[in-house]
């Protein structure tokens, strides 16, 4: 089986893309195919999405489904003329928290992920500035970071240090472990000081050799066995040092930083 998806939002749409496809994942044996309408706020582009649904209804035969993110009644009704299966995942919650607040939804689009606070902003792109600047080793001044991720190239420390810093507003450095390190199988001098900041990440070393194989095709680098051997010291590294670590394997880059910040007690909410 096969359906049509469109996730549908008068801005970004992540909010209604990243909960549709967390409803979708439950639903076992359906394909589906996924479009994403952003930025649908004004009547002229609702009648253009409801037209290209409409469309892809008549193409298929079957009726499309909408994930809605969009505040305004107006624009849902334009879009709902299409025929699909609207899914608005504002409407369980608008009523009761009307009926909780005495007070009636302004219905004004763009509002989820606009520039609403410029000191969270700001935190965000410093925080962001900072994940690059201290990416594998660039900088290795990390007096202001609140975590440092360790372990060997490729185990996913550098797209969840900039998740963290982008969505988050953490301050994350990290440190990829050499061959030196990992043949002495000490903690390097320069993370020593920030000792109780450290977390380490592992993968599983075939995943690993593909990764490594993607990116440099044929090499010592990619080969299994050098990945066996540099995962087995790193993970014996942290063991030695105390260091908590997480297999990053089947976990996405949301658990990772949702572990981590348990790990570390940071409370911090989605900018």
């Amino acid at each position: 089986m096969q359906r049509t998806i469109f996730f549908i939002s008068d801005s970004t749409g992540i909010t209604a893309e990243t909960i549709g496809n967390s409803i979708l994942a439950q639903f076992e044996g359906v394909q589906f195919e996924k479009h994403r309408l952003p930025f649908i706020d004004d009547a002229h582009k609702a009648e253009a999405a409801a037209l290209r649904i409409k469309t892809r209804y008549a193409q298929t035969g079957d009726r499309p489904i909408v994930v809605n993110t969009m505040a305004s009644r107006d624009l849902c009704e334009i879009v709902a003329e299409s025929g699909a299966l609207m899914l608005d995942v504002f409407a369980p919650f608008i009523g009761p928290l009307e009926e909780e607040l005495g007070a009636k939804r302004s219905g004004a689009v763009n509002r989820s992920h606009g520039l609403v606070d410029f000191d969270k902003y700001e935190a965000r792109i410093n925080a962001t500035n900072y994940a690059l600047s201290h990416d594998d080793g660039i900088d290795v001044d990390y007096a202001q970071a609140d975590l440092i991720l360790v372990g060997v190239s490729r185990s996913g420390k550098t797209p969840t240090c900039l998740y963290m810093a982008l969505h988050y507003g953490v301050s994350a450095a990290n440190y990829p472990l050499t061959d030196d390190d990992l043949d002495k199988l000490e903690l390097p001098t320069r993370l020593r000081p920030y000792r109780d900041r450290l977390f380490g990440l592992t993968i599983d070393p075939l995943r690993l050799a593909q990764i490594r194989e993607q990116r440099r095709a044929g090499s010592r680098y990619a080969k299994l066995e050098q990945c066996k051997w540099e995962l087995a010291q790193a993970e014996k590294l942290m063991r030695r040092e105390g260091i908590p670590s997480l297999n990053t394997t089947h976990v996405s880059i949301e658990e990772i930083a949702s572990k981590i910040f348990d790990r570390f007690g940071i409370e911090r909410t989605m900018f």
